[in-house]
Formats: structure tokens, C-alpha cells, sequence
């Protein structure tokens, strides 16, 4: 069968020529600013669908090739979205009497967060030099000698008994290293061993009949002893408690009547008022020289105690500052840089850790607004996108650290309360990535249930070329570039369809065209020129050719010297015609333009015919 010959274009058919008479404008300095998206209508649909559904699950991944600007058009809609919406709350983290080893996360209207952690130091502050001076008082004083000194005579009064009877039957009641004994007397003086051996055996026998009962009556006081002293020590708790309560009770007043509408902060401050009273000693200084005897309280650094560290309050989120619904861009997405982490410091040896030591997440701080990330440093990152995925479906963000999870941990970590979680997150990566976590990752698809596709090239027509020239003139107003003339866009136009390799189509690879501008004006500079011109752009498309042409100028220099020879004419039978593709990496900064695609490599296309390699320019790659 003959295979009917394709027809030859012509050269009009393959490169479509912009006429720089049919632009409406002189130079881009009279054309206003453009923030709209070019040629991406669909993803701006699903961007804008995204935002407004605030049901579970529709988070939203951005995907399309890099430089279609979709992070910054992402920020965009989000910012303005966000700016719509109201601030959300404060989180903080305190101490939990009942269980230290699990803070408490308090939720507060925005911006009164950093005001509860004041207020709480002010109050610690104030209780530093309040209780010492209470103890200090004349009054206190006076109430607890009145107390131990009843216990003293009590006691004297009921060993005061014993010995008095003891007397009256000749038996001595004496104080020994060891306590208090009985011995016989006669005529006023305790009696030897030896001498009570002398004595007559009925004597001896009266005597000890009566030493007995008398110890049974001393043991009976004796036993009474420690209660009598429970109770002195119970009064005089009463009166420590009397004096904190007088102290502390108009300053708890004072802060719950600033909270008076949060009701989980009024009982954590109740919380804090027993606490207080139960441990004031964290406030005061015993005398070691008077045996621990509060006879001499004085006031103690706050600072340097670790006790008053659970009084303090620990801001997690502060949205004080923040107008409208948060807007975080995480640009490196570790597990601890999303979820947070509890931190640790040395302590005689051991890592010990408390709840001033959690520290936030980039959840956290997106917490009621929006959370964007870049999917593959996600991905690259262990632990991440599972904890993640974890959060989202938990909508609960719990502080965990990896070893933790696994049971690694060997030292004293925390288990902070979990802090509920309402939060847009967006990914932002290439269409491989998404297909590829589609197929390989069900909990995916249950999450990321709305992808916004941004297309690499668009439509050829009027509205898109002023669209680009409009890109433009806020490029170079941005940049401090100078502006382009209609020449210079129409050759911009130009070759943003040869990006894409389609004389009806226009790339929408601003990255390319914003770096294919810039280099434009470097020439224009190095001419002392004022405005762009297509000279300028061709100078530079020339300029970066010529940078990544070495590969190119080899090898038509070895078909020229006939060292590869190429077989035009003629057929061979039995001999197949195949495609090879030759790909190198290509630096950024060596100004390469960006593959029609969007691809991250220069590529090039070679037909050959058995061994014999015929080079036909830059390409995209494709199945042959």
C-alpha cells in the first residue's frame, strides 16, 4: 500500500506574525494594571468554588506546571476571600491542677489572649509581695503564737496531771533523751537501781503497781499528743488560709471580673485561687534558721522559681494583629512545623519539658482561614502529609511528636489538650503529583475533593493579547522596567506561541514571558534605549539561545564535516525509523526558557534512521 504524501506548509502556516498596528496603545505606560488571570478561567472557577464551600473535605489542590502563577493566584483569591471573613479566636494553653501532664487549651475571643497572660503575671507579680506581707502582719503574728502556745499548755497541762499524781505516790516523772520515764523517789530524790533493790520486796512490789498505772496514764497523754498537734496544725492552716484568702480574694476579684463572659476562664481562675492557697509556700521564703517556722517569710523571686511557672499563661495563636480570616503560606512543612511540638530543656541532667514549652504549628496559626503548602516539600518531609491527612479527618489538631507516636520518646513529654480544627488547606504541585496521590492514596480523594488545573496555554485572540499586554505594563510598573512599545508585545506575542508550538495558541507561562521582559530590558539598557522595543525582545530570545546552544552548534558541526551522515533520499527495507529524545538538565539562572509545557528540563528531538542521528531543533517530547 503507498502512504499518500503529507502536503508542505507554508512558512505563513507555521509562524503567525503579530502586527504591532493592530494594538490599541503606544507603550504599555498607557495601559492600566491587571491582576486578572490569563487564560485560566477554569482554575479561577474552582479556586472561587473552593473558598466558598465550607463543608468537610473540599480542600483544594492547585496543579498545573510551574510558572502558570498558580501560588500567586491562589494568594490572591484567598487573601480577598479571608479579608470577608471574621477573625477567628485565640488559643492558649494552661496548667491542669487536676492532671499536670495535660494542659488545658483555653479558647478566647481575638485579640484577649495576650491580655489573660498579662493579667496572670501582674497577678503572680502582686502575689510575690501580697502574701509575704500578709504573713509578715502583727495581727497573724499575734493569732499564731495564741495557737501554739495553746498547744504548748495544753500539753504541759496533761503531762502537768500525770506528774502531780505521780508525785503524790512517791514516783518521779523525768525527762530523758529518749522521753519521758518514771522513777521511784524517797524523800524527794529518784531512787538508784541499786537503792530500789533494797528496798522490801513489798515496797518494791507497791512501787511497781503504781509506776504501771502511772505509764498506762503517761502512754494515754502521749498517744493524745498527735492529735492535739493535727489540730494546732489544722487552726493554723485555717489562718494561713484566712490570710491568702484576704490577700489573694480582691485580686481574683479584680480578673474575674475582666472574664466575667468566658466561663472556662472563670473556673480555670477559680482553679488558680485553690492552687494558690494550697501551695503559698511557692510565695515565700522560710527561715531556715528558726527551723522552718514561718516566723520570718520574705518575699521570693518569681523569676527564679519553677512552682510559679504553672500560674503563667501560654499564648498558642495571637490574632491580635490579624484583620479578616488568616492567610498562611508554610514554605517548609515539617511535621513540628505543621502540628507544632513540645519543647524540652536540661535540668540537672534530664530533659524536662512543661506547658510553657508547646510551641504552635503552622495549623495552628491558619486555624479559621487558610493554610497553603507546597505538595511535594510536603511529601518529602516524614510524617507530615500523614498527620495531616490525621487532622483534617480528626478536625482536631493534637501535638504529637514522631518518636512519640512510635514510642521512642525516653523523655518526659506532655499530652496537650487537643485544639479543634477549622481550616482551608491548599496544595500546590505538578499534575503528576496529584494523579499520582489520586491513585495511590485513597484518603486522598476524601480530602482534596476540589483540584483547580491551570492550563499552559490559551486561546490566540484579540481580548488575550491586550489581556498579555495588560500583564505587561504591571510587570514592568512593578519591576521598575521600562515599558514596551507595540513592537516590543508584538513580539512578545509572537513568542509565547512558539512556547507552545501552536501559531493559534498563547503560553501561559508568565514566568517565561516576566524573564523574557527582564532580559529585554538589560539590552534596552546596554542601547540606552527608553522604551522596549521588538529588537530588544529578539536581542534577548537570541541571547538565550545562544547560552544553551553549545549541545546544537556540536552537532551540526559534525553533519556539515560529514562525521554524521544523514540518508535523505531512498528507501531500505526491513529498517525502522525511531525516535530518540536527549534530555539535560539546564540551569535557571543560564536564562533557559522554559520547555512549551512547563517541563523542568530542555529537551531535544532527534529522528533516526538505524545509526544515523539526524538533530531537528528544541522540542517537547512526544510518543512518536
Amino acid at each position: 500500500m503507498t502512504l499518500p504524501v503529507p502536503a508542505a506548509l507554508s512558512p505563513d502556516q507555521l509562524y503567525r506574525v503579530c502586527d504591532p498596528d493592530g494594538l490599541p496603545f503606544g507603550t504599555t505606560a498607557e495601559l492600566p494594571d491587571s491582576e486578572e488571570p490569563l487564560g485560566q478561567d477554569r482554575a479561577v472557577e474552582s479556586i472561587r468554588f473552593a473558598i466558598g464551600m465550607r463543608h468537610r473535605g473540599f480542600n483544594l489542590f492547585a496543579l498545573g506546571p510551574e510558572g502558570t502563577g498558580r501560588r500567586s493566584l491562589v494568594m490572591q483569591y484567598l487573601l480577598q476571600a479571608a479579608a470577608r471573613q471574621p477573625v477567628p479566636d485565640d488559643w492558649v494553653y494552661v496548667h491542669d491542677f487536676g492532671d499536670g501532664h495535660r494542659p488545658r487549651a483555653l479558647r478566647l475571643p481575638a485579640g484577649r489572649a495576650q491580655g489573660l497572660k498579662k493579667d496572670m503575671e501582674w497577678l503572680v507579680e502582686e502575689l510575690a509581695v501580697a502574701l509575704p506581707a500578709g504573713f509578715e502582719a502583727e495581727e497573724y503574728r499575734n493569732k499564731k503564737q495564741v495557737l501554739e502556745q495553746g498547744l504548748k499548755e495544753r500539753q504541759e497541762e496533761a503531762f502537768g496531771t500525770v506528774g502531780k499524781e505521780a508525785n503524790e505516790k512517791g514516783v518521779a516523772l523525768i525527762r530523758t533523751p529518749v522521753g519521758l520515764a518514771l522513777a521511784p523517789m524517797r524523800d524527794g530524790e529518784v531512787l538508784s537501781p541499786d537503792e530500789f533493790k533494797q528496798l522490801p520486796e513489798e515496797e518494791q512490789a507497791r512501787f511497781k503497781a503504781e509506776m504501771e498505772a502511772l505509764q498506762q496514764k503517761l502512754e494515754a497523754t502521749v498517744k493524745q499528743v498527735p492529735q492535739w498537734e493535727r489540730e494546732t496544725r489544722a487552726k493554723l492552716r485555717e489562718l494561713d488560709q484566712e490570710v491568702v484568702s484576704f490577700a489573694i480574694s480582691h485580686l481574683m476579684d479584680e480578673l474575674k471580673d475582666r472574664y466575667s463572659d468566658l466561663p472556662e476562664v472563670q473556673d480555670y481562675l477559680a482553679a488558680v485561687a485553690e492552687d494558690i492557697a494550697e501551695n503559698v509556700g511557692d510565695f515565700l521564703d522560710e527561715d531556715e534558721e528558726e527551723g522552718g517556722d514561718r516566723a520570718k517569710p520574705r518575699r521570693r523571686p518569681a523569676a527564679a522559681e519553677g512552682g510559679i511557672r504553672r500560674y503563667r499563661v501560654n499564648v498558642l495563636v495571637n490574632n491580635a494583629a490579624t484583620g479578616g480570616a488568616p492567610v498562611v503560606h508554610e514554605d517548609h512543612p515539617t511535621q513540628p512545623n505543621l502540628v507544632g511540638r513540645v519543647e524540652h530543656f536540661a535540668h540537672y541532667g534530664a530533659l524536662i519539658t512543661d506547658f510553657n514549652l508547646i510551641k504552635p504549628g503552622s495549623l495552628h496559626r491558619a486555624n479559621g482561614g487558610y493554610l497553603v503548602l507546597d505538595a511535594h516539600k510536603l511529601l518529602m518531609n516524614p510524617y507530615a502529609w500523614e498527620d495531616l491527612k490525621r487532622a483534617l479527618k480528626a478536625r482536631e489538631l493534637r501535638i504529637e511528636s514522631p518518636g512519640q507516636s512510635m514510642g521512642l520518646m525516653s523523655t518526659v513529654s506532655l499530652e496537650p489538650q487537643p485544639v479543634p480544627l477549622d481550616v482551608k488547606v491548599v496544595l500546590i504541585g505538578d499534575p503528576m503529583l496529584y494523579y499520582l496521590l489520586s491513585h495511590y492514596d485513597p484518603e486522598f480523594a476524601e480530602l482534596f475533593k476540589v483540584a483547580a488545573d491551570f492550563d499552559w496555554r490559551m486561546e490566540r485572540s484579540d481580548s488575550a493579547v491586550l489581556g498579555l499586554a495588560r500583564s505587561l505594563a504591571t510587570l514592568t510598573r512593578k519591576e521598575s522596567l521600562r515599558p514596551l512599545d507595540r513592537t516590543g508585545v508584538a513580539r512578545v506575542v509572537e513568542q509565547a506561541s512558539r512556547h507552545v508550538e501552536d501559531a493559534d495558541k498563547l503560553s501561559t507561562h508568565m514566568a517565561s514571558l516576566a524573564d523574557l521582559v527582564r532580559e529585554a530590558d538589560y539590552w534596552a539598557g546596554r542601547g540606552n534605549a527608553a522604551v522596549i522595543t521588538a529588537g530588544h525582545v529578539q536581542q534577548a530570545v537570541d541571547a538565550s539561545t545562544y547560552r544553551q546552544d553549545r549541545v546544537r552548534e556540536h552537532v551540526q558541526e559534525e553533519i556539515r564535516r560529514g562525521i554524521v551522515h544523514i540518508d535523505t533520499e531512498g528507501a531500505v527495507v526491513g529498517q525502522i525509523n525511531g525516535l530518540a529524545v536527549l534530555g539535560w538538565a539546564a540551569s535557571r539562572s543560564a536564562g533557559r526558557r522554559a520547555s512549551p509545557r512547563g517541563y523542568p528540563w530542555a529537551r531535544a528531538r532527534w529522528w533516526t534512521s538505524s545509526a544515523r542521528w539526524i538533530w531537528a531543533g528544541p522540542c517537547t517530547a512526544r510518543a512518536s
